[in-house]
């Protein structure tokens, strides 16, 4: 009845725990939820009444498949602006989300029995797409030792005649770890001797910290551009998660036929949100500064906290805004006489016991792990990382 591809593809877990959540906060049960991916801002004003201005003014009809002129030509001049990167307008497709524009690049690559190199802790998205391809997922676990972050040796030694693509997320969803611009050099040597494509997701580039400064891997040389399908947007940066508009930059040919399965599947993205984005890219940029500093402060008290509680551990996250913590030592304890074995376990006993809900390691490929948000209030931060010290404190 379903298609093969499809039904490849997994149930998104993260959703599964995040229906649990909102069922219990419904029944009237304090939940604490650690799960969300996106900001908790307000989008700021002076975008919001962009958009209320192209309501009034009647721009509510189609656009161009791949987005209309004016946002591709302020993208363009992000691009040269913040990354060093040239790119003409026909080298940039904007989507329905940065998600769409992934989905996107890898229909438009990969061909059946492909194969795409993904590091592991992933985007939980990343396999599932490849599977809707054709292609097969190929994951090298990365280690918290190292920054959870992969290796040139370890890209060389996966890649096969069927390489297609390596998918590189810098800043990471779900550990933070932001790459230095030596080490995309060695990655992009790697990337470049073999011939193989690269989508680079850079949706946290303006989430950093520290004086931690970022790098497009594209932006390293004009053979690694030709290789580089660049993934961006203004969900995470701008707080506009629900507005859904994403962008990608890459090799002409590879846009065009982005645009193409765009123009046959969604069309535009829609005509207030470009309008949005536009004002986002364009306008005043202190609104970034402003929450980024927030995400500062939150994370600083997160990880703090959580390497104070025994059993558990993480470090610091250089960008993005999520803890990825080692329970480790904790697993093969029990809770009420049930066995806690791995992080799914773990997640769903502590949201039925302690009301707090996190997204487990096994979500993202690397089981032993939990993820947390800190895009959320630093009050339900401390009451939430209490429970959780509470509920370790159960534990035989």
């Amino acid at each position: 009845m379903i298609s093969k591809r499809i039904s490849l593809m997994n149930e998104s877990i993260t959703l599964a725990i995040s229906a649990r959540a909102k069922q219990m906060k419904k029944e009237g049960i304090d939940v604490i939820g650690f799960g969300a991916g996106e900001p908790d801002f307000d989008t700021p004003s002076h975008i919001k009444e962009a958009a209320k201005g192209a309501i009034d003014k009647g721009f509510t009809k189609y656009t161009p498949a791949g987005g209309m002129k004016e946002l591709k030509s302020a993208i363009c001049d992000k691009f040269s602006k913040d990354n060093n990167l040239e790119y003409k307008e026909n080298e940039i497709i904007v989507s329905c989300g940065a998600k769409h524009s992934l989905f996107n690049a890898i229909c438009s690559i990969c061909n059946d029995d492909d194969e795409v190199i993904i590091p592991a802790p992933f985007w939980v998205s990343y396999p599932e797409m490849v599977k809707a391809s054709g292609a097969k997922p190929i994951i090298i676990p990365t280690d918290q030792k190292d920054g959870f972050k992969i290796s040139p040796e370890q890209l060389k030694k996966k890649i096969t005649s069927h390489t297609r693509i390596f998918i590189l997320n810098s800043p990471s969803n779900p550990t933070g770890a932001v790459y230095t611009k030596e080490e995309l050099q060695a990655l992009a040597k790697v990337i470049i001797d073999n011939n193989i494509f690269c989508i680079s997701d850079e949706i946290y580039e303006k989430i950093v910290y520290n004086g931690v400064s970022f790098t497009s891997i594209a932006s390293l040389g004009e053979d690694i551009k030709r290789l580089t399908i660049v993934i961006n947007g203004v969900s995470k940066a701008y707080s506009m998660t629900g507005w859904r508009i994403g962008y990608a930059a890459g090799d002409r040919a590879i846009i065009k036929a982005m645009t193409n399965l765009q123009s046959h599947s969604t069309s535009n993205p829609a005509s207030i949100s470009q309008v949005a984005a536009l004002e986002a890219l364009r306008g005043p940029q202190d609104c970034v500064e402003k929450m980024l500093s927030e995400f500062r402060k939150r994370r600083d008290f997160m990880i703090d906290k959580i390497n104070s509680i025994n059993g558990i551990s993480c470090i610091k996250p250089e960008g993005a805004f999520y803890a990825f913590v080692s329970i480790k030592d904790v697993l093969d304890k029990r809770f009420s006489n049930k066995a806690i074995n791995n992080s799914l376990q773990f997640a769903e006993a502590l949201l039925d016991n302690a009301h707090v809900a996190v997204v487990p390691g096994s979500a993202f490929g690397l089981d032993g792990y939990i993820r947390l948000s800190y895009a959320t209030s630093l009050d339900n931060i401390k009451e939430g990382l209490k429970r959780i010290e509470d509920f370790l404190g159960k534990l035989k």
